[in-house]
């Protein structure tokens, strides 16, 4: 059986002061009606991960709101800026956009307004999340975690600023610091591209 209760004092929202009220307003509530009573509302889910994503890691802010996710079904395949369910606000570039979980291993981002998609726009995503392959698919934009470890079989050094790594999965990876530069030398190549940045390289995936 579900702990309502506990639930709504474990992710914010409500505190320990608030257990009485809680108690007489969940008997009030039909079953179905309860876990979105005791969700937590997207101004206190923002402030908690922007404090975890500048205190310990964007990868922490991430988890924090993956197990809300999890905790409150907040998966969402059509997310919008209704908000029917909860999500996390981004300013990309002077533009209102939201992140949220698709599913446990798949997140996406998704404007106010319709926006193109573009290489610089999935760097600037990729900034945000080091720790996801940011990609484009049917003209949603989907984030997945990278991957921990990498064998890298074959580097070649194509210009100054980037070089070719062939991995043992049998993807090709371009890193660099020039995102125009690599988004250039990508179509070389045949598959689709995964962008990631981190410790001010650029990275393209190609699978």
């Amino acid at each position: 059986m579900t702990d309502y209760i506990q639930l709504a004092l474990d992710y914010g929202g409500f505190t320990s002061l608030d257990r009485v009220y809680l108690a007489n307003r969940l008997k009030e509530l039909k079953e179905e009606e309860k876990l979105r009573f005791v969700t937590p509302p997207p101004s206190v889910l923002n402030a908690y991960f922007a404090e975890l994503y500048q205190k310990k890691s964007p990868l922490e802010a991430t988890y924090y709101f993956l197990d809300v996710s999890k905790a409150f079904q907040l998966w969402n395949e059509e997310p919008s800026f209704n908000e029917e369910k909860p999500f996390i606000r981004l300013n990309l570039s002077g533009k209102s956009y939201g992140f949220c979980y698709e599913t446990e291993e798949l997140a996406r981002v998704f404007p106010e307004k319709k926006e193109a998609i573009s290489p610089e726009l999935c760097f600037e995503i990729a900034q945000i999340f080091p720790d996801f392959l940011v990609y484009e698919e049917n003209g949603k934009i989907y984030l997945e975690l990278a991957p921990q470890e990498e064998i890298i079989r074959e580097r070649q050094e194509l210009t100054a600023l980037t070089n070719l790594e062939l991995l043992a999965d049998g993807h090709t990876k371009l890193v660099g610091y020039n995102q125009e530069e690599l988004v250039t030398l990508a179509a070389n190549y045949e598959g689709n591209c995964y962008y990631r940045s981190q410790n001010r390289l650029a990275m393209l995936y190609i699978k």
